[in-house]
């Protein structure tokens, strides 16, 4: 009988040990074995792509890339997993927020990539990061009115210190001030500009003050739609630069200021006679358009923000199952020794969901080692090297234009490497739970 039941046994099990090996056994093998191969296949290399993996500088980046992406991923992820299923347990639409926080994991790690590369995109019109950015920075920080005015060479003006427009000659009192711009488009101008004025040579008391004359200018575009005009002249058609800011400046210090107005017309004190007319560079810098996302420097915490997003929400669901497991008799007793909520989260919750969250932070740790899709479609070709990864440089190595299938599979069997610790901890932590 007992020899009967083996032959059974062994017979249920052949298949499954067939497929076992097919499929998982001889993959391994055949990579390890191929890791101390050349090239071509052809010439044994001994252990020299094992050495080139840690003197091939893109493979170290990828190295480093992956630490990052073990230490920091899964632990954002199961983090917030905790802090969305403690929160939503008490409240009355939490199911609801749950589902939202959860639908993310029914979207592909394809689909994931393509919808962050459009969130990252550099553009504020199209990139809803740097809409956020620019917003945020637009409302502590006035853009500037002409980032892309300057003067022309005939113009009275020149180029001054730090982008700033100087003129060529000091303000002289009974001089009309001419402060002609070109190189911005008509649709950027103020919506309540209005055509420009010549200013008249002496201003008089215009604010009635009985500070005695001022000296007046005019600012404007000097273009004309459809041709015509002259250079240094108000022609009729030509706006005026409301909201330029002048200054005078004498023996380099600012004496005073003037801000156009729709019409292009500003005023300065007498006492700006002889000195140099300039325009800031504030008028002229350029617009914030937001943060590199996809830059060298944040193009990994970028990706890694994408993986959180689609993750935490499985981290959260096997917590909040962890969660509904717990014993409400202890957390009552705690609070009725006088414990608040902070402390009954940090000396009873999270000590009794260790377990759990042992769980997720280890299947969580295996599944970044292999990440792949996320890295190949949101980097860019400018930075996917600063973003590389070991599973994307064992495809780009196996596969690439100068595929090397002894460098790739020696990165293979470097990822199986590093996640057999992990495994093996994991074997541990079930056999230890099944025990009890």
């Amino acid at each position: 009988m007992t020899g009967t039941r083996r032959v059974i046994a062994a017979a249920f099990l052949l298949p499954a040990l067939v497929l076992l090996g097919a499929l998982v056994l001889y993959p391994i093998g055949y990579s390890v074995y191929r890791s101390f191969f050349d090239q071509a296949g052809t010439g044994f290399a001994g252990l020299d792509n094992y050495q080139a993996l840690f003197t091939d500088a893109t493979i170290l980046t990828a190295v480093k890339n992956n630490a990052i992406w073990v230490v920091f991923a899964p632990t954002v992820a199961t983090a917030l997993g905790l802090i969305f299923a403690v929160l939503t347990e008490r409240i009355r639409w939490g199911t609801a927020f749950k589902l939202i926080v959860f639908m993310p994991m029914a979207i592909s790690m394809l689909a994931a990539g393509i919808i962050f590369r459009l969130v990252y995109d550099q553009a504020p019109e199209r990139g809803v990061a740097n809409a956020v950015a620019v917003s945020v920075h637009d409302t502590f920080t006035e853009p500037a009115g002409f980032p892309k005015a300057r003067p022309l060479p005939v113009h009275p003006l020149e180029k001054g210190d730090g982008g700033a427009f100087v003129s060529k000659e000091p303000i002289r009192a009974g001089e009309p001030l001419l402060v002609p711009l070109v190189g911005v488009a008509p649709a950027k101008m103020p919506g309540d500009a209005r055509p420009a004025e010549g200013a008249p040579t002496v201003s008089g008391d215009r604010d009635g003050n009985g500070n005695g004359d001022k000296i007046s200018g005019t600012a404007w575009l000097d273009f004309t739609r459809g041709g015509g005009g002259k250079p240094n002249v108000v022609d009729p058609q030509e706006l005026g630069l409301k909201g330029l800011t002048v200054e005078a400046v004498k023996d380099g210090e600012v004496i005073a200021t003037a801000t156009a107005g729709a019409d292009g017309v500003f005023t300065l004190p007498a006492s700006a006679d002889g000195a140099q007319l300039r325009l800031p560079a504030d008028n002229f810098r350029e617009p914030y358009n937001g943060v590199d996302w996809l830059g060298p420097s944040l193009v990994t915490p970028g990706i890694i923000g994408s993986y959180v997003w689609m993750w935490a929400g499985f981290a959260m669901v096997l917590i909040a199952a962890g969660l509904a497991g717990l014993p409400r008799e202890l957390l009552e007793a705690a609070r009725v020794d006088g414990a608040n909520e902070w402390q009954v989260f940090r000396r009873i919750t999270v000590p009794m969901l260790a377990p759990v969250l042992a769980v997720v932070l280890v299947t969580l740790m295996i599944n970044v080692l292999k990440v792949f899709d996320l890295v190949f479609i949101i980097a860019p070709g400018s930075s996917q090297d600063d973003a590389n990864v070991l599973a994307l440089q064992l495809y780009r190595s196996s596969f690439g234009t100068d595929a090397d299938l002894g460098i790739g599979s020696a990165i293979a069997v470097l990822l199986l490497l590093l996640v057999i610790p992990v495994m093996l901890f994991n074997i541990r932590r079930i056999r230890k739970e099944g025990r009890r």
